[in-house]
């Protein structure tokens, strides 16, 4: 069940529910957003079973047959017989089209992300919120090192358990920020629920404000990379804009987090402020028809 903490918050804990909202004509579509969800799945892991589909949404296994049966009709999604395996389609690629912000923003930061990884020895992401997820627009993971992984631009990854993702909430703005954890607060899974507990966000919040960097969540550390691995992630923003967010990828018996505190954490910053005057200057740039 759902943790439900601070339902009825007293005034320090208002601040995460401040800020205008959208308020819609009508409930959501309820078959529609599983529908997506399950979709989103797949393409993310480029094949999926109906367990693993269960294991990632928390939806009935019955639901997410019909979905993807329906999804398969439709062109999305086909199915491999002899393993039940499903996997996107080119069909997908039509969901995307008239979404371009990755692509600049990842363009821009590519040679700057490149002399970091070559200066810094360790990877990194730059990453720009899609809602409920920071999609990663550019990433120097797969470059020779210390260490590699094999994540590519455009991997959908945690708003709550991410450096990324807690760097970007922290620092984007309160309207911004509310509409992002209401998103959230509405998703199944264990990773969204700092969402639905408004007093331990918001101190996890304060914290990476008063630090200027947040820190990878252990439990999504042990998940994705076997508990050898951590990451700390700084926004990417101007005094009048947060466009991004940037981490930096490290072993855990090679670096503490007082370590790159220390030492890695000014670099990381100064890297981050610059790929922001970057994307500023383009910003502009584009507004003048330059």
């Amino acid at each position: 069940m759902p943790n439900t903490e601070d339902a009825n918050l007293p005034a320090d804990g208002a601040t995460l529910r401040k800020g205008k909202r959208h308020t819609p004509s009508f409930k959501p579509v309820i078959a529609l957003a599983r529908g997506l969800e399950i979709l989103r799945v797949v393409n993310e892991e480029g094949q999926a079973t109906v367990r693993g589909i269960h294991r990632q949404t928390g939806l009935d296994k019955a639901t997410i047959v019909r979905m993807l049966e329906t999804l398969e009709h439709e062109g999305y999604v086909m199915r491999d017989p002899d393993q039940a395996l499903y996997t996107p389609t080119g069909r997908t690629l039509l969901l995307s089209q008239g979404y371009d912000q990755h692509e600049w923003v990842g363009a821009v930061a590519a040679p700057i992300l490149g002399e970091f990884r070559a200066s810094m020895g360790w990877p990194s992401d730059v990453a720009v919120n899609d809602g409920d997820a920071m999609v990663v627009v550019q990433t120097t993971r797969g470059q020779q090192g210390p260490l590699s992984f094999n994540r590519k631009a455009g991997f959908r990854a945690s708003v709550l358990m991410t450096s990324l993702g807690r760097a970007y909430l922290a620092f984007c703005g309160e309207e911004e920020r509310q509409s992002i954890i209401a998103q959230l607060a509405q998703k199944p899974g264990a990773f969204n629920d700092l969402a639905r507990q408004p007093r331990k966000l918001q101190a996890l919040l304060d914290e990476v404000r008063r630090s200027g960097f947040a820190t990878m969540d252990d439990a999504y550390g042990d998940r994705e990379y076997g508990g050898l691995v951590w990451a700390f992630g700084v926004p990417v923003k101007t005094d009048e804009k947060v466009y991004a967010s940037m981490n930096m990828m490290m072993l855990k018996n090679a670096v503490t987090v007082e370590e790159a505190r220390e030492k890695l954490l000014a670099p990381l910053q100064e890297v981050a402020h610059r790929l922001a005057q970057a994307l500023s200057h383009k910003t502009s740039s584009a507004g003048r028809g330059d």
